[in-house]
């Protein structure tokens, strides 16, 4: 099968690796897999295999004639079968491919961030495109309920997402800290993962243990809110216990030198973090918001979003015992291994590729 993942960007979000990960393991399952960049390329552009076939587009504006033009006569010269499109990338597909007269299969995948907040989502654009989708994948089930009831595709698959250990290896840059005794966050700066409730939790917990330090691993986009971000760790002088390591090539090298993972987000899909701390065999702390509590389940802390104090207590818990840090850490690595692995995904997303007539 030819198959092809779009995707708006290669920054380090959770959507792009998906579509990633996506591309490279279905060329890893004897199809032929490609991925194409409408917009900007970015660090995960290294984690595509040699084998898949790349396309950057380099769109410019909101309509992008030329990229529109680009993207469908690559679909013709490749005769490519399925699309599959991720988040924003919907338009330019629809765009791309409504006047082509072997028009291949259309899956539109839903990362949306704000699963907590769909109802102030905008709806009028992806209520017009969504007659052109032959399938939508959402990636919880808040998200596959709003499909249905938003939007004009008849048929709405949630399926989990799936997270793979890059092999990338050495540490670029030394973490500090002392080892044995770091917390890591592994999210971009945005609004929606509310690092401001972690560093006022993590407030808290340095009163009592002021050898452990907060790692936020993440892209600054040098916007609004990173700069509250980073003001607030200056107001509470903690620039010696909270460090921004920004967007790293080297996330599972620095997941290995870490302690705790955590997630403070009052908003989330189903985030590739979450899956990716547990490949690594990290205790995880998560606010219930979008799949957490449902990836999570009692293999770790869940804690209620907004609520600094019970995410300081629950951090404290795991600082205190070794013992709970080595349990969660193992029974949520073989959690994360059994049930969101990549064949058993790449198994059912053929299965929907091969149901569309």
């Amino acid at each position: 099968m030819k198959i092809l993942q779009i995707i708006d960007s290669l920054d380090a979000g959770g959507a792009e690796r998906m579509a990633v990960n996506i591309a490279n393991d279905l060329q890893n399952a004897g199809h032929e897999s490609h991925l194409c960049v409408t917009r900007k390329e970015g660090l995960l552009k290294k984690s595509i295999q040699n084998e898949v076939s790349y396309l950057f587009l380099e769109r410019k504006g909101r309509l992008g004639w030329t990229a529109i033009l680009q993207l469908r006569n690559y679909l013709k010269t490749n005769k490519i079968e399925v699309v599959h499109a991720h988040s924003t990338s919907a338009f330019i597909t629809v765009s791309s491919i409504v006047t082509l007269q072997n028009k291949p299969k259309f899956i539109w995948h839903d990362h949306y961030g704000k699963a907590n907040q769909l109802h102030s989502r905008p709806t009028k654009l992806l209520n017009y495109l969504s007659r052109f989708f032959d399938h939508i994948i959402s990636v919880n089930s808040l998200l596959k309920d709003w499909a249905i009831e938003k939007l004009r595709t008849k048929e709405v698959t949630y399926l989990e997402n799936f997270a793979v250990k890059s092999t990338d290896s050495q540490l670029a840059s030394s973490l500090i800290g002392n080892q044995g005794k770091r917390i890591i966050c592994l999210a971009n700066l945005r609004e929606q993962k509310d690092h401001f409730n972690l560093i006022h939790a993590f407030e808290i917990v340095y009163k009592t243990y002021p050898e452990w330090t907060l790692h936020l691993c993440g892209q600054d986009f040098n916007d609004v809110y990173s700069s509250k971000v980073k003001n607030l760790i200056s107001e509470k002088n903690m620039q010696n216990a909270i460090f921004l390591l920004g967007s790293r090539s080297d996330v599972s090298s620095i997941l290995e030198e870490c302690d705790i993972a955590v997630l403070s987000s009052k908003s989330e899909g189903l985030p590739v973090a979450l899956l990716e701390y547990g490949l690594h065999q990290l205790p995880v702390i998560t606010t219930d918001v979008g799949a957490c509590a449902e990836v999570v389940q009692n293999y770790g802390i869940v804690v209620p979003l907004k609520n600094a104090e019970l995410l300081a207590t629950a951090i404290k818990k795991m600082i205190a015992s070794k013992e709970l840090r080595e349990n969660y850490a193992t029974q949520f690595h073989n959690h994360i291994v059994e049930n969101y692995g990549s064949d058993r995904y790449v198994e059912k997303l053929l299965e929907i590729y091969n149901q569309i007539h």
